[in-house]
């Protein structure tokens, strides 16, 4: 086999670095949380953010996601009062679609990676005013 021709059905991939520091934290429409988006697929809703918690922010109520929800704690500490599940530096945190959890509590100024493999909420929640926030 030609080894041009073999390669000639991949599509071209480009590649990106993005770098967080040089990004500005978008504010939410919650008070006290921020983001950086660092990628996200328009057709599938799936994304991959940074998530920053100042100390004292909450989620307000219990909730659930259209898709599974990750995210990998950078710093802080983050609770899911209901639980008691704590997310500390190195903590890796997997919500399935669907399940119900929250409220939560940042304990410390905190940032966590965020991952959605697919839309975050089946509807906007009351907390947030700003479509944007929601996705």
């Amino acid at each position: 086999m030609n080894p041009s021709s073999s390669t000639s059905s991949i599509p071209p991939l480009e590649e990106v670095l993005l770098n967080s520091e040089d990004m500005p934290w978008r504010p939410k429409s919650l008070p006290g949380l921020y983001e950086k988006m660092l990628w996200r697929d328009d057709a599938t809703g799936a994304s991959i953010a940074l998530i920053r918690f100042e100390k004292g922010v909450s989620i307000p109520v219990p909730h659930s996601h259209a898709s599974n929800q990750f995210m990998f704690c950078l710093q802080g500490r983050y609770e899911y009062t209901a639980t008691n599940v704590v997310l500390m530096p190195g903590s890796f945190y997997w919500n399935p679609k669907g399940h119900i959890h929250g409220p939560t509590l940042a304990h410390e100024d905190t940032i966590v990676v965020e991952i959605y493999d697919g839309p975050h909420y089946p509807q906007q929640p009351s907390w947030y005013t700003d479509e944007r926030d929601a996705h």
